[in-house]
């Protein structure tokens, strides 16, 4: 059997901290290479948004069309908004179906009265 001779270098701290490099800078080839997650552009959003678009709910507290909309017209100031406009619009419906009534009332009284005076002309003529 041949003889082997090992021999074993010992360092103290101070002198391993100086010697041995203990970062990992050697694994990495490129900082390239580390990704990260990025914020998509804003095309890229609405490309994004047009693939899953039919595959959003309608409704729901998050991640919904429902939640877009609040969210949008909260950020663009409409929301309350269009309550004035709708608040007047209906109330001017209202008035125009009140008004729409007290003519049809109109018309109905003035069709009466015109058939009871052809009526009363009518009798009139027979009797006399």
């Amino acid at each position: 059997m041949k003889e082997i001779n090992l021999n074993k270098q010992v360092f103290e701290k101070q002198a391993f901290d100086n010697t041995i490099d203990t970062s990992f800078s050697e694994l990495t080839t490129s900082t390239q290479l580390i990704t990260t997650s990025s914020t998509p552009t804003i095309d890229q959003f609405f490309q994004d948004y047009q693939t899953l678009f039919y595959t959003i709910p309608k409704f729901g507290d998050t991640n919904s069309h429902e939640y877009l909309v609040i969210n949008s017209q909260a950020y663009i100031g409409t929301v309350g908004g269009n309550d004035d406009l709708v608040e007047a619009l209906i109330a001017e419906v209202t008035e125009l179906r009140t008004e729409n009534i007290a003519l049809q009332q109109e018309l109905a009284n003035n069709v009466a009265k015109s058939a009871t005076e052809a009526l009363t002309q009518l009798q009139d003529t027979l009797n006399g």
